[in-house]
C-alpha cells in the first residue's frame, strides 16, 4: 500500500515528516549524529535488515541529510556522514529524546544529555534567541507565515494554542457569543 506523500504540502511540519517521518530514518540519524558511519556499524546497532538499511540511507542521502563517503576502493565501501541539514536535525532528536524520556520512560532515562564541562544532565528547551526566555504558551504563537495558503491560514485562525489541558476541539470553530436575547412584549 503506497503511503500519502507530504512533500508538496506547505506545511513545514508535514515536509520534514516526509524527509524523516519514517522511524527507522529517525534512528539512523540518531546513530548518525552519535557517531556512526559504516553500513554494517548501522545494521549492528539497529538490528535492521539490509534492504531496508539500505533504502533509508539512499532516501537520507536523497534529501541531504546525509552524505555517502567512499572509503574503500576495493571492495568499495561508503561511509554516511551528516550534512549540515542532517546536524541541523540534532535539536530535533534531543527534544524528542527529552519529551520521550519525561512520557515513556517509567524506569528514568536510558540515555540524557550531558554538558560535557560539568557532568550535569541538562534538558533542551527552545529559546528565543533575542530575549533568551522558553518559548512556551501563550507568549509565542504559531501564525502562518508569508507562504502560507488559504487553507494554512484558515487552519490557524480556527484554533487557540494551548499551555494546558485542551480549551477548544481541533477544528471546530468556537462558537459566536449568544445574540443578547430582545424582551417580548406582549399586546
Amino acid at each position: 500500500m503506497q503511503r500519502k506523500s507530504f512533500r508538496d504540502m506547505t506545511c513545514p511540519i508535514a515536509r520534514s515528516l516526509e524527509r524523516v517521518g519514517e522511524w527507522w530514518s529517525m534512528l539512523i540519524m540518531r546513530d548518525a549524529l552519535n557517531g556512526v558511519r559504516r553500513f554494517d556499524d548501522f545494521q549492528h546497532s539497529l538490528d535492521i535488515a539490509p534492504n531496508m538499511l539500505t533504502k533509508r540511507l539512499n532516501a537520507l542521502v536523497e534529501t541531504g541529510l546525509l552524505e555517502r563517503r567512499l572509503y574503500s576502493e576495493h571492495p568499495p565501501r561508503h561511509e554516511y556522514v551528516p550534512t549540515p541539514r542532517g546536524r541541523d536535525f540534532r535539536p530535533v532528536l534531543l527534544a524528542m529524546m527529552s519529551w520521550g524520556n519525561r512520557h515513556f520512560a517509567p524506569e528514568g532515562p536510558s540515555v540524557m544529555l550531558v554538558d560535557t564541562r560539568t557532568g550535569q544532565r541538562v534538558d533542551p528547551i527552545l529559546v528565543d534567541p533575542a530575549t533568551g526566555q522558553p518559548i512556551k504558551a501563550p507568549d509565542y504563537v504559531v501564525k502562518p507565515g508569508p507562504a502560507a495558503s488559504e487553507r494554512t491560514k484558515l487552519r490557524y485562525a480556527l484554533r487557540e494554542p494551548t499551555a494546558g489541558p485542551a480549551t477548544s476541539k481541533p477544528g471546530r470553530r468556537k462558537s459566536a457569543p449568544a445574540a443578547p436575547r430582545r424582551a417580548s412584549s406582549s399586546s
